[in-house]
């Protein structure tokens, strides 16, 4: 990650706390931002299964996408981070060797999610009014990278932050909440709203190469986490990003009524800009 420090695991340095946080961990700038605590303010839920056959539900998807940039979605459910690329790629020694059961299950989950992500792509492409290939083409044979996340009660926890504020900058980002414990926050009008997970559901997020591709009509939204005085949090983030022949631009029949209103890079373009810069805030 960019800008991020070599460190014991996590764990490790949790197990090893004498009560009081290292200096570089403490960000209370961060937590000083306003958190608006309204148990009817939440993101959109969307269920699949009524996606398919529900013009209500498509649309309430459709508004997700615009209005929120995040939903949680039902009927699928140290840090380690791993990057699956297309088979032909795959260099297997990054694999650990135990728990011996550990690749076989990542690679069918990995997999399922690559079939869940380019189900979605199909219908946000619909509701976009253009043809379902022009978005899914651009992320077959795509860049998946899976991250576990494990967040460590902290009882400083009001002057630390478990992930900073960012956006996604690839296409999509799925997201499970383990424990079902309670950290995810988004940025929307300003204040920082808490995402409380629902059982059994995937957190879907658009992220910025979705926005640009959309011309701005589906969101991308900051968001962080943050950590819990009393209890672990444990995450795995699935991230879908075009593939290397993509161009990261407006789709041309999105830019008809208003233009377009970001310009068009190659991927490696992209990748470049993204990685030459701090992971705080959004991308663009």
């Amino acid at each position: 990650m960019v800008g991020s420090v070599p460190v014991a695991n996590v764990q490790a340095l949790a197990s090893s706390y004498s009560g009081d946080v290292p200096l570089r961990y403490l960000r209370p700038e961060l937590i000083s931002e306003e958190v608006l605590v309204d148990e009817s303010l939440q993101i959109p839920t969307i269920d699949m299964r009524k996606l398919l056959v529900d013009d209500d539900e498509m649309s309430k998807l459709h508004l997700a996408c615009k209005e929120w940039g995040f939903f949680q979605k039902l009927d699928w459910a140290d840090m380690h981070f791993l990057q699956s690329l297309p088979a032909s790629e795959r260099n297997m020694r990054f694999w650990p060797e135990e728990p011996t059961s550990f690749r076989e299950t990542l690679e069918k989950y990995s997999a399922e999610l690559v079939k869940v992500s380019n189900c979605l792509l199909k219908l946000m492409a619909k509701n976009l009014l253009i043809n379902p290939e022009q978005l899914t083409n651009m992320f077959d044979d795509g860049r998946q990278a899976v991250r576990m996340n494990y967040y460590p009660p902290c009882v400083h926890a009001s002057k630390v932050i478990g992930l900073t504020p960012h956006s996604d900058f690839g296409g999509l980002t799925l997201l499970v909440q383990v424990n079902e414990m309670q950290g995810l926050q988004i940025k929307r009008n300003g204040k920082w709203i808490p995402i409380r997970p629902v059982p059994g559901a995937f957190i879907v997020n658009i992220g910025d190469a979705i926005e640009i591709m959309s011309n701005g009509d589906y969101k991308s939204i900051e968001h962080r986490a943050v950590v819990d005085p009393e209890k672990e949090r444990l995450s795995i983030a699935t991230f879908c990003s075009p593939n290397a022949g993509a161009i990261i631009g407006p789709l041309p029949e999105l830019t008809k009524e208003k233009g377009a209103i970001y310009k068009s890079v190659s991927r490696e373009e992209y990748i470049k800009f993204v990685l030459g810069r701090k992971l705080d805030g959004k991308v663009q």
